[in-house]
């Protein structure tokens, strides 16, 4: 009682109106879901209103590690170039065709970033391993989401892809007690020039690694510079990963 009146007070002082006395509870028994990747997993579209629209649903851990109610920008690798990504529009599916499920998102992909650079024991492994363990202290992990390969598009890089990333993807699967979450892998844009070898390497992705998916990137467009997506390129590719995750996990 001497908080409620100690706080009514002080905002009659300052003029301000008290909308709420305890914090927001944070969510519980989330199905978790990793975002890892290059930039056009952290997301380069331009914001617009629907991207800031908050579903009840669907959380993400910020930076901070605090669990936020899930808008774009998502991530916050590149602070000057983030923007809408795919996993937004990805979670609402989730969340709209499974009503009973809270979504949290773990964003931690990084611009630029070569495959080399997400091996066992490096900096951006061990971030998203770090931050996918404290998640999941809140949930089950239910999926790992990748969209990477114009840093390894270069054919020599393209020919050992799929043995590369699988040995990547076991270990992590293995660190995090999750060695049969489902993967889902998309296609950088068919815009990107020489992007044929990556494509067809991210194709052969599905045979090496269990439980894996590919999503096409077919018809998507890019925002002018032949490399990021627009961001209705990103919304349509969140759809396609959440059809592809759905397939893998079931319905049940």
């Amino acid at each position: 009682m001497k908080r409620l009146l100690g706080l009514l007070a002080l905002g009659v002082l300052t003029g301000c109106v008290v909308v709420r006395l305890e914090e927001t509870p944070k969510p519980e028994n989330m199905q978790l879901f990793l975002l890892i990747g290059q930039s056009n997993m952290a997301g380069r579209g331009a914001v617009e209103p629907q991207d800031r629209v908050v579903h009840p649903r669907v959380f993400m851990m910020n930076k901070r590690y605090e669990w936020v109610p899930a808008v774009d920008p998502m991530h916050y690798d590149r602070p000057e170039r983030i923007g809408v990504g795919l996993g937004s529009t990805f979670a609402r599916v989730v969340a709209e065709e499974r009503p009973d499920v809270v979504v949290g998102l773990i964003p931690a992909a990084f611009g630029g970033s070569s495959l080399e650079e997400w091996r066992p024991g490096h900096y951006l492994y061990n971030n998203a391993l770090d931050r996918a363990r404290e998640a999941m202290a809140r949930g089950k992990l239910a999926g790992i989401l990748w969209h990477q390969g114009e840093s390894d598009a270069a054919p020599e890089l393209a020919a050992t892809y799929p043995e590369r990333f699988a040995a990547m993807i076991a270990r992590l699967r293995k660190d995090l007690g999750a060695e049969d979450v489902p993967v889902v892998v998309g296609e950088i844009g068919h815009f990107v020039k020489g992007g044929g070898p990556i494509n067809s390497a991210l194709a052969n992705v599905v045979n090496v690694v269990p439980r894996s998916a590919l999503v096409t990137a077919e018809g998507l467009g890019h925002q002018g510079d032949s490399l990021h997506f627009d961001s209705a390129a990103y919304r349509e590719l969140g759809r396609r990963y959440a059809e592809a995750w759905g397939q893998l996990a079931g319905k049940e």
